[in-house]
């Protein structure tokens, strides 16, 4: 949408990307460039503001030239609550309404009845846009303003405002039912016509007066939903008998149908409240998971405080079987904690000094001292809790062609059942059973389960998901997670442990062994590269020497360069030496590297001090879970900067047939690239960190044992399981999903394509209507809640899937 224009506003705008005050200047001269734009950027605070003076220049011209300038203006995140919505019609009518205001885009989830709204701060605030929805005829609460509890009361509140107007309608109804039995037996007017009048007005009126002002307030935004069905479908039935009644007309009067209708549309209502709750279950367990109140230490002296007191440096007390209210640092202490919240794996994990814990795991055994590193929304759980609640609230792509026909559907049932009546009473000379039959098309149509088939099943699929350890970024990555035709995996670290160990050494003759290792442990001691950690821990029961440290330079994918005392030492793969002139001993490298040894050479001052060949250990489930792999029709390839040797040692070990070796880093991405110009669908296997460019331009990523923020935010699916048998269950879950949608729309398509013309052509008794309209929602939720029952495949001890 264009911006209209405007003449003297003033607007702030947040700007993202500048790296120095040479950024702010060049953004005020592109900006000030603009017709009547008066712009001051401070790169302090990273905001821009901007005066519009005339009517020649529009906001949009503005971030359009910040966006050309390099830079971009970021979209906030809003979420809401949002109340009243009777159908998938609702959730389209909300979209549309806030999609049409300036570089706003919203997502609005039906099932879960929330609104994921992205926004530029400066063009509109969160107040706005409440408005437009409230406008709308909707309720809409910051989720930030609502904590979980008070969102439960305020649900179980309306749960039971719902059942008692349930159970007034069903009280004012079963008499008229009565009159409906006797009907069927040839029996007219067991109750006289006023008592039913009588029985039918505070049913259709009282109790169905939300569909009265939902249908209202639909039709005031300039759409139709599921309410204008019912409201016009038992108001024709209702008016139509009381025309009788006053008028003591020869007629059929159809009270009980009106008053069963509403009664079966509010039970429905209330079932698939029930059953709408259940779905976003995952999401309330792990909200309940943290503990409210923290041992918190200072000085000596423990007091007891709300978790949300806990600062990030603060010490506290975890004592036996409690959880652990955020994440720390083990200070003092040892103990086995359940991390089953985080992995899904039901094994406790030991814990020692220094080790990382987790907010909501369970301490089974010792007291531990711990220091809160991650508070708030800072924690593992906060960030798994917004991620499963990103992905519940996105769309898949399989549910554009749903949202498509429910934005036409109600304008169309109208049409059909008004051509119904006309067909029909011109046909049949008889207005009431035209009538009758246009009634039971209104009341048979519903578009409730077309709305809820996929984003259920989505929230269902994404929430086990998470229980099992398994966490999706968006719909979109459990959609396509079964789609995967080859999955590329990096070598250390996803196929095996990451944690190679030195094997082999062979130090050149007249070169002192200490000397040799004391420049080893100088050049690596402060990298975290596990073959960093793995060669300086080789070192550690050795007598070495503290050495001179100048100029340290890592070259990535190839090796170290530094001086040491005074001179030029080289420390990487035999290419990065060979490159810079040092002579090897080729037929040694080959043998170490046929092994399946990562070989590394030292040299220092040109001259050659000798080799080390360090060996990783595969993950114990890695050859059956390519297995698996392999049996689902994946193709594996290995990815990996290694030597070819090496590479095609691991291969063969794993019987996986295509491996690129030597691959420096940022050129991954473009193996990548490749696969995906032949036509595959590619998934790609990686720790998060290094492989990120690789991770970026696969069709669905995968980041596997993160625990750590790098990895949750580069990855589609983060396992949380330092396991590959979660990529075979990310891929099951997926498929185990992506049916349950597909059975969901068939069921949704199916049950309309057959109701409509039945109730056309007379067949159908608004009352049976009516049910199969209340029942079809529950029938497509209770299909989804069954994806409960998925579970996980299981590693053993035995290096067997089961």
């Amino acid at each position: 949408m264009t911006n209209p224009p405007v003449k003297n506003q003033t607007i702030i705008l947040p700007i993202e990307g500048m790296s120095c005050n040479a950024c702010a200047t060049r953004i005020e001269k592109v900006l000030n460039r603009l017709p009547d734009v008066q712009a001051h950027v401070n790169f302090a605070s990273e905001k821009a503001q901007i005066e519009l003076k005339s009517t020649e220049s529009t906001l949009d011209d503005v971030i359009h030239h910040i966006e050309k300038a390099g830079f971009k203006v970021p979209p906030q995140h809003l979420e809401l609550s949002i109340e009243g919505m009777s159908c998938a019609a609702c959730a389209a009518r909300i979209e549309k309404v806030l999609n049409k205001q300036n570089h706003v885009e919203a997502v609005v989830n039906f099932s879960n009845e929330t609104a994921h709204v992205d926004y530029v701060t400066g063009l509109i605030t969160p107040e706005q846009i409440i408005q437009k929805i409230e406008k709308a005829g909707f309720k809409a609460i910051q989720k930030q303003e609502l904590n979980s509890k008070d969102l439960q009361q305020h649900k179980q509140q309306q749960w039971k405002q719902q059942q008692h107007m349930l159970i007034i309608a069903i009280i004012f109804t079963l008499p008229l039912m009565v009159e409906m039995m006797g009907m069927m037996f040839g029996m007219h007017e067991l109750i006289p016509r006023w008592i039913q009048w009588l029985l039918a007005t505070p049913v259709q009126f009282w109790c169905g007066w939300q569909f009265y002002r939902n249908a209202y307030l639909s039709l005031r935004g300039g759409s139709a939903n599921m309410d204008v069905l019912v409201v016009l479908g038992t108001t024709s039935a209702y008016l139509f008998s009381s025309v009788v009644v006053l008028f003591g007309l020869d007629q059929h009067v159809y009270f009980e149908a009106s008053a069963a209708i509403i009664t079966l549309v509010l039970l429905g209502k209330l079932l698939e409240a029930r059953a709408k709750a259940k779905t976003g279950a995952a999401i309330e367990s792990l909200l309940n998971l943290q503990p409210q109140i923290a041992h918190r230490e200072i000085e000596g002296e423990i007091s007891d405080i709300a978790v949300n007191e806990l600062h990030s440096g603060d010490i506290f007390i975890v004592r036996p079987g409690e959880s652990i209210p955020v994440d720390g640092i083990i200070l003092e202490g040892t103990s086995e904690i359940d991390e089953a919240m985080l992995t899904g794996e039901s094994m406790p994990v030991i814990k020692h000094p220094q080790d990382q814990v987790f907010a909501a795991t369970i301490n089974y055994h010792g007291v531990l001292r711990v220091k809160a590193t991650g508070v708030g929304n800072d924690t593992v759980l906060a960030k798994i809790i917004g991620m499963v609640e990103q992905a519940q609230g996105s769309k898949a792509a399989i549910q554009k062609l749903a949202d498509q026909i429910a934005s036409i559907f109600v304008p169309v049932v109208i049409i059909i059942s008004l051509l119904t009546l006309l067909l029909t009473w011109w046909l049949s000379q008889s207005f009431t059973s035209s009538l009758i039959s246009a009634v039971a098309v209104l009341v048979i149509a519903c578009p409730c389960a077309l709305g809820l088939a996929t984003p259920t099943a989505i929230m269902v699929g994404t929430g086990r998901g998470a229980q099992s350890g398994i966490l999706f970024r968006n719909a979109q990555a459990l959609e396509h997670a079964q789609k995967i035709s080859v999955m590329v995996m990096d070598k250390t670290g996803t196929l095996t442990e990451g944690k190679p160990a030195v094997a082999h050494s062979k130090i050149e003759a007249g070169i002192s062994v200490s000397h040799f290792w004391s420049a080893i442990k100088t050049l690596e001691r402060d990298s975290e590269h596990p073959i960093a950690r793995a060669l300086v821990q080789h070192t550690e029961t050795m007598q070495t020497d503290q050495l001179e440290l100048q100029d340290f330079k890592v070259l990535s994918g190839h090796g170290i360069q530094a001086r040491i005392n005074g001179d030029l030492a080289l420390l990487g793969s035999p290419r990065f030496l060979s490159e810079h002139d040092i002579t090897l001993d080729h037929t040694l490298v080959e043998e170490l590297e046929h092994q399946g040894n990562t070989v590394i050479a030292l040299s220092i001052a040109g001259q050659l001090q000798g080799y080390i060949g360090l060996q990783d250990q595969l993950r114990a489930d890695a050859s059956s879970t390519i297995y698996a792999l392999q049996q689902r029709g994946i193709e594996i390839v290995i990815l990996t900067g290694d030597s070819p040797r090496v590479a095609k040692v691991i291969a063969k070990q794993l019987n996986i047939e295509k491996f690129v070796a030597g691959v420096l880093p940022q050129n991954k991405a473009a193996e990548v690239a490749k696969l995906k110009q032949q036509g595959h669908w590619v998934a790609m296997v990686g720790d998060g960190i290094n492989d990120a460019p690789a991770l970026a331009t696969a069709d669905i990523s995968f980041a596997i044992g993160a625990g750590s923020d790098i990895a949750i935010d580069s990855a589609d699916i983060v396992l949380m399981q330092s396991q590959l048998t979660g990529l075979i269950n990310a891929i099951d879950l997926s498929k185990a999903t992506l049916s349950k949608v597909k059975q969901n729309l068939f069921f949704a398509f199916i049950y309309n394509s057959l109701g409509i013309p039945l109730a056309a052509l007379g067949l159908l008794n608004p009352v049976v209507a009516g049910a199969a309209m209340a029942l079809s929602s529950v029938s497509v939720l209770t299909n989804s809640l069954l994806l409960r029952r998925w579970k996980p495949l299981k590693f053993n001890s035995t290096q067997e899937i089961k």
